[in-house]
């Protein structure tokens, strides 16, 4: 297994614990994470901190693997399949339990997890006769501003929750609207290959 793999690898194993974090009552398991109060007002859980950096760590791993793989011709197909699952797990699993738990709308994983469907099934139809199809940069810059948003809003968004200026929010938000435009944008440029049979 070459470097690439091993990082995507992690990459799933750190998404897996992000989820154990936000989904499983620690006190069920025995662990009795704190709160850390930050303001009067503020207390942030402990378990959400280092979900938060795990998330982040996860985050950027997602840049790396992809650029060595490239950089130094180590892609495979197992490599592919694997950061694909990686992806999904990590940015959508996290988005729908931040839905359930309520602090996001849960349009937000809808719209995410139908764009990302429908987009993986171009993909699929357009590569088999095309080859890869590449990504778009409105779906660069919506992986962006989701991970930053999501990584904030596992930070109960952190510093700026104390001045009251909802960023994490807004950077979601920025990254539906991207989401939906690069949906758009994959159709409209691979059209014509749908249409052909």
């Amino acid at each position: 297994m070459n470097l690439p793999n091993k990082i995507t690898i992690s990459r799933l194993i750190m998404s897996a614990i992000v989820l154990i974090l936000l989904i499983v009552p620690m006190e069920k398991i025995g662990l009795d994470l704190p709160a850390v109060k930050v303001t009067e007002a503020i207390r942030v859980d402990v378990k959400y901190l280092i979900a938060g950096i795990l998330f982040l760590i996860a985050s950027v791993t997602d840049f790396i693997d992809g650029h060595i793989a490239r950089k130094y011709n180590m892609v495979t197909d197992f490599g592919k399949v694997m950061d694909a699952i990686a992806d999904k797990l990590l940015v959508n699993g996290v988005l729908i339990v931040l839905a359930c738990n309520g602090f996001i709308n849960v349009i937000i994983p809808v719209i995410i997890v139908s764009r990302d469907t429908i987009v993986d099934s171009i993909k699929m139809v357009v590569g088999s006769k095309i080859g890869s199809v590449g990504a778009s940069k409105a779906g660069k810059l919506k992986t962006i501003f989701m991970m930053c948003g999501v990584t904030l809003m596992l930070f109960y968004n952190l510093p700026f929750e104390i001045w009251g200026i909802r960023v994490a929010d807004t950077l979601i938000m920025i990254a539906t609207v991207l989401s939906i435009i690069s949906g758009i944008e994959y159709y409209t440029k691979n059209r014509k290959y749908l249409l052909e049979d």
